[in-house]
């Protein structure tokens, strides 16, 4: 083997450049095996293998080998002209049970290594790598990846190289690969490839394809729990068969441009999975996307990122077969989901087009954006009314145009993006709520009356039924139509700004939640212990080993906390078989209530049971009345206790939800030859406007009559006792980082929950006051922007205990409280 002698500078604390040293550097430290040779039968003995998910700080890596796949290979970084560096991610196929964030690892190479490493190795190679050292990663809580990296330089680091054989499938893009790149280099343009489209009844599980479809589903990109956005989408083709897509990427410009269903999609390399007996697409290396209208007779323009893409006539015809197709089947809804503000009815959803004027944020949770479409909504429209200096866009309009504005509530997961919105773009929101409400829907302007009524416009958090919200372009057919529409409306005085009088001055700004106190409020903590003991250091705490219960005494800030979003917060808490549980969100609900309202099979109702009917409380006096079928307890009815409870039939979760202003107790019920609860993942209880769920795995449940005899007030107690429901409590469960001096140290907030915040977790789920106790709460002891030396130092009572299972060491927060400050 050749060795060569390299000259290094290395510049002294003056800035000198004269001490030169020389070392011997191997000039072939990356080794290309050949294809088919085992890879670590060329690793010499004397070296052992250790997992990536071993890794630590700690560990010991003289004579160690780290084995993995190539997932990522970034670019090679010069940093003076023989020196350079490249960054690397290696991911560890064989231990699949461990959480893949510990699989993949960042590797860090220098030098010669870096160069060779550079020319030599491909993504989806196999390496080993030795001679390397442990550093903690800098990037972890950025990229989720391997909290540590691998450095690896000197001429003791080698690297292993196996290129896995292609399959004949392949290899034709492996080749492909080469060629684009090739001509890259060589600044050749290349024949334009003959690609192959593969019909969705014609996918085989493993192979990676070519597809056209029409889009009959899709979700906006959503953030996934990596580092990529995700997108979601459901297509099919004349072989009337529908597959589902997943796509993921970091870049939002790299996701198909879907703007409403029935448009046109043509994706290159997607392969083919076979996942719960149902064909999916998966976006694969060289993955790209094409996406056109698919309205018969618009313009063929192409929907991509990419600068350069392949177009020919055949792919034309392709399109305009595929319009022709969806246009005459019943691939489609039959009512467009995209309706003007003209058309909007009270309780919709709908998506809706329209240009962003302003917008203004709300709090951390919540996103204000005005819109219009250049049409003017027949209902009375809720009107927020915020501070000029935290409005982008104009803060006012003419009066006129004012009366078309339709304000936009954003929630959740959608804040982030309705916040790098620019006034005067172009958006198609979807599946937004029309929300009627009065004058205790947060943001009602004291000019109104309470007995007017309006819409509120809410867009909720999750991305169920594609809810989110997508820019259009400027050349897209709906944006041309909107403008025409917009342009017909004429301003008395465009450049005229409305005039503000001394009472809307005066006017209070109101923001969801209602809130009129929206700054932190300084808060302290206080133990409610009897422990006597000294505080400890974090670091101290963190040395101990406790091998049964035991409590100690910190003063710490928090430093963060999580979840950030108070509704994932809540859980559900069985106290017999000690599981938690998410609360299921309103879709998942109103679609149990759905499915349930559809069995009508015919059944005799228990002989204590006497059956009838109520109306529904009409929402406009024209509408037509709507009787629900009922039974009542027989001898709560000789007592006179009509409203005390009824069992319900075939009604929606939003009819179930009017009648609570009517009756005290609503059991929802279906039938199959007899009387059955509704599956427990939806409520088995309504009272008032608190929900109560049961334990599936604890419930024996049977619609029978509530023994109420002696007793004044029929409680969801009594009612879950009668019908063999284990009631779920509600719990607030949180993750919380502390910090002082010495160290940090993650602790949760669970079983003292309720003490710390002084509100319990049922009203937390139905109590807007007590949801803004927590936020504001939270907001004072780990301001959103504050730094670490604005936070309040805290007394906390902690618990160390090991988790059963892994032996584990936990900590939580035990007889802490929150004081706030007494109103003055």
């Amino acid at each position: 083997m050749r060795i060569r002698t390299v000259a290094c500078q290395f510049e002294t604390k003056r800035g000198n450049t004269n001490e030169i040293c020389s070392r011997h550097l191997n000039i072939m430290p990356v080794h290309v095996l050949s294809e088919g040779k085992e890879l670590t039968s060329q690793v010499p003995a004397h070296l052992s293998r250790i997992p990536i998910s071993f890794i630590s700080t700690s560990t010991d890596c003289a004579n160690k080998i780290v084995k993995g796949k190539v997932v990522h290979k970034g670019p090679l970084v010069a940093v003076t002209p023989n020196n350079f560096i490249l960054k690397t991610v290696i991911k560890d196929d064989s231990l699949q049970t461990i959480s893949s964030q510990n699989l993949s690892i960042n590797v860090v190479l220098f030098g010669a290594l870096a160069k060779n490493f550079s020319k030599d190795v491909n993504q989806e190679d196999v390496v080993v790598a030795s001679g390397f050292t442990v550093g903690k990663s800098p990037t972890a809580n950025k990229d989720k990846l391997h909290p540590c990296n691998l450095l690896l330089s000197g001429d003791d680091a080698y690297i292993y190289v196996s290129r896995q054989q292609p399959s004949p499938d392949q290899r034709s893009v492996l080749a492909n690969k080469r060629s684009s790149t090739l001509s890259a280099e060589v600044s050749r343009a290349p024949k334009a490839p003959k690609y192959t489209y593969v019909r969705l009844d014609d996918l085989k599980a493993g192979s990676v394809v070519n597809v056209y479809g029409v889009v009959v589903f899709f979700k906006q990109p959503f953030r996934s729990r990596g580092t990529d956005l995700c997108s979601s989408l459901k297509i099919t083709d004349q072989s009337n068969r529908r597959v589902g897509c997943t796509i993921f990427h970091e870049n939002l410009e790299n996701h198909p441009k879907i703007f409403q269903m029935g448009d046109i999609i043509r994706m290159h390399r997607v392969k083919a999975h076979l996942f719960n007996n149902a064909m999916t697409l998966v976006n694969t290396f060289g993955f790209s996307v094409l996406a056109f209208d698919g309205a018969v007779g618009s313009v063929m323009e192409p929907r991509t990122s990419s600068v350069q893409y392949q177009f020919d006539e055949e792919d034309r015809r392709t399109v305009e077969e595929l319009r022709s197709w969806a246009a005459s089947q019943a691939v489609l809804p039959p009512v467009s989901a995209s309706v003007p503000l003209s058309a909007v009815q009270p309780r919709d959803y709908f998506d809706l087009t329209c240009q962003l004027l302003a917008k203004a944020p709300i709090d951390t949770t919540c996103t204000l954006l005005k819109v219009w479409d250049g049409t003017r909504c027949p209902h009375t429209l809720l009107k927020v009314i915020v501070e000029p200096d935290v409005t982008e866009g104009p803060s006012s309009f003419s009066k006129q145009k004012e009366d078309m504005i339709a304000n936009v509530l954003v929630y959740d997961n959608h804040v982030e993006f309705a916040r790098q919105l620019k006034p005067g773009t172009f958006l198609r929101i979807y599946n937004l709520r029309a929300i009627p409400g009065s004058s205790k829907v947060p943001g009602l302007t004291s000019s109104q009356s309470e007995e007017v009524s309006h819409l509120a416009f809410h867009l909720h958090g999750g991305t169920s039924y594609g809810r989110g919200i997508r820019v259009l372009p400027e050349n897209a057919s709906e944006v041309q139509e909107l403008k025409r529409v917009i342009e017909s409306f004429s301003e008395e005085v465009d450049d005229e700004v409305a005039e503000l009088n001394d009472s809307e001055l005066l006017e209070v700004w109101t923001t969801p939640p209602e809130s009129f106190d929206e700054g932190p409020v300084e808060c302290r903590s206080e133990r409610t212990c009897d422990h006597h003991m000294q505080l400890v250091t974090l670091s101290q705490l963190k040395q101990s080993d406790p091998d049964h219960v035991q409590v100690y005494h910190v003063r710490a800030q928090l430093r963060s906390y999580e979840p950030q979003r108070l509704y994932q917060a809540l859980k559900l808490f069985c106290s017999k078989c000690k599981s938690i549980q998410d609360i299921p969100d309103d879709e998942l609900v109103a679609g149990i209530f759905s499915e349930a309202s559809k069995h009508s099979e015919a059944y005799s109702p228990p002989p204590w049971a006497l059956s009838g009917h109520t109306d529904l409380p009409r929402d406009s006096p024209g509408s037509p009345p709507r009787a629900l079928r009922i039974h009542l307890s027989s001898q709560l009815m000789s007592e006179g206790k009509t409203k005390e409870l009824i069992f319900l039939m075939g009604t929606s979760l939003e009819e179930t939800c009017q009648l609570t202003a009517e009756f005290q107790n609503i059991v929802p019920v279906t039938t199959s030859g007899h009387l059955n609860l509704l599956d427990l993942s939806a409520p088995f209880l309504f009272r008032g406007r608190r929900r109560y769920f049961g334990c599936k795995r604890c419930s024996e449940t049977a619609v029978r009559e509530p023994s109420a005899e002696g007793v004044k007030t029929i409680d969801e107690k009594i009612i879950a006792e009668a019908i063999g429901v284990k009631p779920l409590q509600f719990v607030l469960l949180m993750k919380m980082e502390l910090q002082d001096a010495t160290d940090t140290l993650d602790v949760f907030l669970w079983k003292h929950a309720e003490l710390f915040f002084d509100v319990s977790a049922e009203d937390i789920a139905t109590n807007q006051d007590a949801q803004d106790r927590v936020r504001q709460t939270m907001d004072s002891l780990c301001p959103p922007e504050g730094s670490m030396g604005r936070r309040p130092w805290l007394d906390f009572c902690l618990m160390a205990y090991r988790a059963e299972g892994n032996g584990q060491t936990c900590y939580q927060i035990c007889n802490t409280s929150i004081v706030r400050p007494s109103a003055t």
